[in-house]
């Protein structure tokens, strides 16, 4: 391993949108990444309401003529979302978007009246013989909005936009635009992020001005991101996959798993039953609880934590009453949901062992877990459900069969070219957040390979530990004026290391 595999700063463009600063990393390898499979972004980023999720995905497909550069978004609302301004022009009908501006260029005062968006689709509509909803009429022009759609056309993206209404009464907004692959660059990217920005502002109800967006900040891109490890990323719907580091055989595997969720009438088709559950084991600090919750991001799933207090009840009957409870609920789950059980140990632990009045609780717990996923999948196969502990030996082995726990997952201490994956990735996630112009944070000597040899035996939370212990100190001797504080260099990093291992 050498300091050249582990780019800490790569390409990085940052820009403003509706009030929202964008950061989008390498382009050019996201977009040549997409000629080996599907690049999602957006998802697990956290946006105003009603709008709950966002996935912007980037394929290429073959076509008759050339290669392909697809780009696919679609933009979701709880019940409360609306669609108006420019975007609502994709919900007449066949007019669409640009059917709609192309009449606007050719009648003079309907295109005075393009940026008002309503009385346009309405006149698009009414032409074609086509019946449509009263259209929304927003009296000032949304210029910002406008802009982004015709940055996109001025590309040749040729965007499609429509929009269609969920039965629970909110909104979906789909966003399509293609490019040939030889001429695909970072600007067709960028006015996409525009599009898919501007749907959002549509369905937040956002228009003339652009508000809801304000003060926002989403960073994009696969090559960077916070490393997921236990207790080093926030419990938050941030946490995606492309995060996690060190651990590229699990995350391959948690892929396979929400592919067959995005996929149900294929898995219905071939009769292929989904993985109902997923037992997770090794040492704390290994970042556990945080893929769980990574891959309800990748599935697109809501994301429910039992806690052994939610279980465990000291009256009799208690625990037997909130396990059924649970799964009750479980069963009445109408979206994707990833429910956890963590340190699942706490809750059944030492099944069949023991014959006083607390073991006996505990085994009827147990019993009623076993009979409870014994039928869950067929009953809702919305529903996954992971389990995780330290110590997999207190499980009794009838709990985790397959059937129940089809997928039993080791996630080990990192060795040495997974510490070095994740130190690299919080380095960049640090420097992507706070370097500025003026501003250096880490020296050009910090070498993740060499610290990797340096901290064998070491979990991701060690790691992160590191760093916020070196980053405090260089925060305190600025503030104390304790002396000139250059940027944190590879001896302030092995500091560091030594530190923690003193204690």
């Amino acid at each position: 391993m050498t300091q050249q595999e582990y780019d800490l700063r790569p390409d990085a463009e940052r820009f403003d949108l509706f009030g929202a600063q964008v950061t989008l990393l390498d382009a050019a390898a996201l977009l040549t990444a997409a000629g080996a499979g599907p690049v999602e972004l957006f998802h697990g980023c956290v946006f105003p309401p009603p709008v709950r999720d966002v996935r912007l995905t980037i394929r290429v497909v073959e076509t008759d003529v050339v290669p392909t550069h697809r780009f696919d978004a679609e933009v979701r609302s709880t019940p409360g979302g609306r669609a108006s301004g420019l975007f609502a022009l994709g919900a007449v009908g066949p007019a669409g978007v640009l059917l709609a501006r192309r009449l606007a260029a050719a009648d003079p005062t309907a295109g005075r009246v393009v940026a008002g968006a309503g009385r346009v689709a309405a006149e698009a509509t009414r032409r074609l013989g086509l019946v449509a909803p009263a259209p929304t009429v927003v009296t000032d022009p949304d210029e910002a909005g406008a802009a982004v759609l015709r940055e996109a056309e001025a590309l040749g993206l040729g965007p499609d936009i429509a929009h269609r209404e969920t039965p629970d009464g909110g909104y979906t907004s789909i966003v399509r635009g293609s490019v040939a692959s030889d001429a695909v660059t970072p600007a067709h990217l960028r006015a996409m992020i525009g599009l898919v920005l501007q749907a959002v502002r549509e369905l937040a109800g956002d228009t003339p001005e652009p508000r809801v967006l304000r003060g926002r900040t989403y960073l994009l891109g696969r090559p960077a991101g916070p490393v997921v490890t236990a207790t080093t990323a926030p419990r938050s719907e941030t946490v995606t996959l492309d995060m996690v580091g060190g651990l590229d055989e699990v995350v391959a595997r948690f892929r396979e798993i929400a592919i067959s969720f995005r996929h149900p009438a294929v898995m219905a088709r071939w009769g292929a039953r989904r993985p109902q559950g997923i037992l997770m084991y090794g040492p704390p600090g290994t970042g556990k609880t945080m893929l769980a919750r990574a891959l309800a991001n990748e599935v697109g799933a809501e994301f429910v934590e039992i806690r052994t207090p939610e279980i465990l009840d000291k009256y009799l009957g208690g625990s037997e009453r909130n396990i059924k409870q649970i799964f009750r609920d479980a069963r009445r789950y109408r979206e994707p949901t990833v429910m956890l059980f963590d340190e699942f140990d706490s809750i059944i632990s030492y099944a069949g062992a023991g014959g006083d009045a607390a073991s006996q609780a505990v085994n009827a717990v147990a019993g009623i877990f076993k009979q409870e996923m014994n039928t869950l999948i067929e009953e809702n196969p919305n529903v996954i459900v992971v389990a995780t502990t330290n110590f997999p030996h207190r499980v009794d082995a009838s709990l985790t069969r397959s059937g129940r726990f089809d997928i039993k997952v080791a996630i080990p201490l990192p060795d040495e070219r997974g510490r070095a994956e994740i130190i690299a990735k919080m380095i960049r996630e640090l420097i992507t957040k706070h370097e500025r112009s003026g501003f250096r944070m880490f020296a050009e000597d910090v070498d993740p390979a060499d610290l990797a040899a340096l901290t064998a035996g070491l979990t991701g939370a060690d790691i992160r530990e590191v760093l916020r212990r070196v980053q405090l100190a260089k925060a305190m001797a600025e503030a104390t004026g304790a002396g000139p504080v250059g940027p944190i260099s590879q001896h302030d990093l092995r500091e560091g290391v030594a530190g923690l291992r003193q204690g």
